[in-house]
């Protein structure tokens, strides 16, 4: 008897632990959607017209920041929603490789324009610390699901 409770509980601990995770996508096989480069740059160039406006200096474009703004924005179109899933490590990624010694990160999605998604990140109080933050490069995915919703990422570090 105490063989197969043991054995139950077991099953039942390995089940819970397995139905906890909420990052059921590997991100090592997620398929890559086209970036809308248009739409890109013109929200980096609204982000930097802005900082410009306040005296603070341009953001320059880091192709690290882009290469893994690329991977969370293909990720969050394979999950459905956005989120900062695996921000952590993405920040350590970009620590690394970019020797940055802060690194932030502004999502959205169903924003027609890069300025309506500009003008929502600038209405945000977290966001818009992230654009005014002091931060030295930037980066900005932006690319359309299936459906043709927008999905965004900026990155930003220094």
């Amino acid at each position: 008897m105490k063989t197969r409770l043991h054995l139950a509980v077991t099953v039942l601990f390995v089940l819970l632990l397995s139905s906890c995770n909420k990052e059921s996508i590997d991100e090592n096989y997620v398929p890559k959607a086209e970036n809308a480069v248009s739409v890109e740059q013109e929200l980096l160039v609204m982000v930097n017209d802005y900082r410009s406006s306040l005296g603070y200096p341009s953001l320059n474009f880091s192709e690290v920041a882009y290469d893994y703004a690329n991977d969370h924005t293909d990720y969050m179109i394979a999950m459905g929603k956005i989120n900062h899933d695996n921000f952590s490590a993405r920040a350590s990624k970009i620590s690394t490789e970019a020797n940055a010694s802060v690194v932030a990160e502004n999502v959205a999605k169903d924003y027609a324009s890069a300025k309506k998604a500009f003008d929502e990140w600038m209405a945000s109080a977290g966001h818009r610390k992230n654009i005014e933050g002091d931060f030295s490069h930037t980066a900005v995915s932006v690319k359309k699901d299936k459906a043709g919703n927008f999905y965004f990422t900026q990155l930003f570090y220094k």
